[in-house]
């Protein structure tokens, strides 16, 4: 899948300076390491495995990089025993909406689940608070746009999920654009959350929903067809619905036709992918021929902590696995804005007053 529009391949400082879109990251998996260390001493956290930034976020990456979801997710203790004060996740989401401007990201959508900060004593709506505070800092000082994603967890209570779906629907006027629900899929199947989608549609919001990332094509069929899910996080296990010969997909099953005919965006996450073992090794990743054949992909980074990766990143190694260049990003990049859950009016104007002109500049450069 080489470029033809680009003569020479794309230096990394060429692809940080590209406008680009992130749908799909975790907040509490993209904290600094020595953010961790410092909210750590400050609330007596004594759990960490390491006292230096650089040897904390190996050990983060380590502990992720095992090709097992569930293995991936146990990182995330840490993290959140250190994010359950205003003042730390106000910090944590304004250094997060630096870290994503100074990576050439000019919209983002983060997301979180919210009860997991709760065990030293803040409320929902207080979590909710401090989360807004950090980002429209980091909006003002940054110029960075953004919006929050509201988690449930799969393998938690329905009536925890339906209690965090009431929490998105009192936040969607004041920075919430959607919900979401996480963790392993298999044996936790999305249809029994169905109540929390049911009022989430009701109140006319928007839904994305992990799904073919620890589990089969079924998975993604249920988020869509009994959730009413309008995107898929993940969805790297659709090239099983598809036929792949000697490189080429030679039939379509009907579920990966819908998704394709109905435009519904995957949310692809190229390293973690092959950490979680949802694909054994980055040449095996289904990506290219999604790319290829049509479908509304974006690339993003999942978790840039547990990863230890970038939106810079995982473009630089679309291109160095696929070749692409500046149509395919910019693609990407279009698809991705299309794909938010933000206003149609806010879309169009950061289509044409970020990413066409920013790539436009990169051609001429």
């Amino acid at each position: 899948m080489t470029s033809q529009n680009q003569a020479q391949p794309l230096t990394e400082a060429q692809v940080l300076a590209l406008p680009k879109v992130s749908l799909h990251d975790h907040l509490d998996g993209s904290l600094r390491p020595a953010t961790v260390l410092d909210l750590a001493a400050e609330v007596g956290y004594d759990g960490l495995p390491e006292s230096d930034p650089a040897a904390l976020g190996a050990w983060f990456h380590r502990g992720a990089d095992r090709g097992s979801l569930a293995l991936y997710l146990e990182g995330f203790g840490h993290t959140i025993s250190v994010m359950q004060s205003a003042s730390a996740l106000e910090r944590v989401a304004y250094e997060y909406a630096a870290d994503q401007a100074a990576d050439g990201v000019v919209y983002f959508e983060v997301r979180f689940a919210p009860h997991f900060h709760t065990a030293r004593g803040l409320g929902l709506d207080a979590v909710m608070e401090a989360v807004m505070a950090g980002l429209t800092r980091g909006k003002e000082e940054f110029n960075v746009e953004s919006s929050v994603i509201v988690c449930a967890l799969r393998n938690q209570s329905t009536a925890l999920s339906l209690k965090l779906a009431e929490l998105a629907v009192a936040w969607f006027d004041r920075g919430v654009c959607g919900f979401d629900l996480a963790g392993e899929e298999a044996g936790h199947p999305a249809k029994e959350h169905l109540e929390a989608f049911q009022l989430i549609k009701r109140q006319n919001g928007s839904i994305t929903i992990h799904g073919g990332e620890g589990f089969g094509p079924e998975s993604i069929w249920q988020a869509l067809q009994f959730c009413g899910a309008h995107r898929i996080g993940h969805g790297t296990r659709l090239i099983e619905d598809m036929a792949v010969y000697e490189g080429k997909v030679i039939k379509v099953g009907s579920l990966a036709k819908y998704v394709l005919d109905h435009r519904i965006p995957l949310e692809i996450c190229l390293s973690s992918n092959v950490h979680t073992g949802a694909c054994a090794h980055i040449e095996d990743h289904p990506f290219p021929y999604f790319l290829r054949h049509g479908y509304r992909v974006s690339l993003n980074t999942d978790n840039r902590l547990m990863s230890d990766t970038t939106l810079t990143k995982e473009y630089m190694l679309a291109a160095s696995t696929w070749g692409l260049g500046l149509d395919e990003f910019e693609r990407l990049s279009v698809n991705a804005m299309n794909a938010s859950f933000y206003h149609y009016s806010d879309r169009r104007r950061i289509v044409k007053e970020h990413i066409e002109p920013g790539f436009a500049a990169a051609r001429n450069a």
